[in-house]
């Protein structure tokens, strides 16, 4: 245990970090530049789906991380390195299935390469090779989690960072937390909502939409990403310590967000589905796959209580 107790964070974590960094300066050029996005292997989907969730995703773990840093030498140091760690490794992971699909978007390409085709498949050699350096990193140093619950969270570390700030001493208080910790997903919903608005908005500006409809479905798409990221995201990291909840809490959430995964799917995929979808097409599809996709999952979790509960009655 000695040898998590370190007043310094682990060299595979701030490498991480320096991965999303360069990980997402080269894809910003890569979608935001109309001559470099025109010249992108991958710049259709399903390929694109998973850059753009990316996009977005790996820079929202990069900076919980950096702000982590914040409190690395506060109370709990085993637990926050165990957890930065895994947050490390997730990130990498998601950087990871990225530069896979682009991969694959490079070997099913069939138009003509140009100059800035060879350049951007060679930085997604660079890429490839980092990402392999850092995973190699965080197997080597990524411990263990413990058999009982964690008892420090990120929560905890927000807390800590903001009873230092006079603006926020008022509400960084340990019953904020708890109550934060008792309603976890009100709060994962809240965030994914007010992340799929500035989104959202930003493509209604960027692109002039103007089709209500159109609107509404982006801002479910985003929400239902996001959320997933949320659940997903605090169950391999450890954001928010969650108190004990009933399986069929469990079974519910767990089911929310295996509808949110086949939404996301469903998008990614849409165009060999349904080539001429409209709008409300989209809806039908990737909605009805979420809750096709839920309902599914619910089925299943319901089924295999019931079979241990049989189990213990004999």
């Amino acid at each position: 245990m000695a040898a998590m107790e370190r007043t310094r964070p682990p060299r595979a974590v701030l490498a991480g970090l320096a991965l999303a960094c360069l990980f997402e300066a080269l894809t910003v050029l890569e979608t935001q530049d109309r001559e470099v996005r025109a010249a992108s292997p991958w710049q259709d989907d399903p390929y694109n789906a998973a850059v753009s969730l990316a996009q977005f995703a790996v820079p929202m773990l990069a900076a919980v991380i950096a702000l982590r840093l914040l409190a690395w030498r506060a109370p709990g140091g085993p637990d926050r390195e165990r957890q930065t760690v895994r947050a490390a490794g997730a990130l990498t992971a998601l950087v990871g299935l990225t530069l896979a699909a682009e991969w694959a978007g490079v070997a099913a390409v069939r138009r003509s390469w140009t100059g800035r085709t060879w350049a951007m498949v060679a930085g997604l050699a660079v890429m490839s090779a980092c990402a392999v350096a850092v995973t190699v990193m965080l197997a080597r140093c990524r411990g263990t989690r413990p058999r009982e619950r964690w008892r420090h969270d990120w929560l905890g570390d927000v807390l800590l960072v903001g009873q230092r700030l006079p603006v926020l001493r008022r509400w960084a208080t340990p019953a904020a937390a708890d109550r934060v910790r008792d309603h976890a997903t009100a709060v994962f919903a809240l965030a994914s909502a007010l992340a799929a608005a500035g989104i959202v908005g930003g493509m209604v500006a960027g692109e002039h939409w103007t089709d209500p409809g159109l609107i509404a479905w982006a801002f479910a798409v985003e929400f239902a990403s996001n959320l997933a990221f949320c659940v997903i995201g605090n169950a391999v990291a450890g954001f928010i310590a969650r108190p004990e909840r009933p399986r069929t809490r469990r079974a519910g959430e767990a089911s929310l967000v295996a509808g949110c995964v086949a939404v996301q799917v469903a998008v990614a995929f849409h165009g060999e589905l349904w080539p001429s979808a409209s709008v409300a097409d989209l809806a039908v599809l990737t909605l009805g796959a979420g809750a096709a996709g839920a309902a599914a999952t619910s089925a299943l979790l319901m089924a295999r209580f019931m079979a241990k509960g049989r189990q213990w009655q004999r």
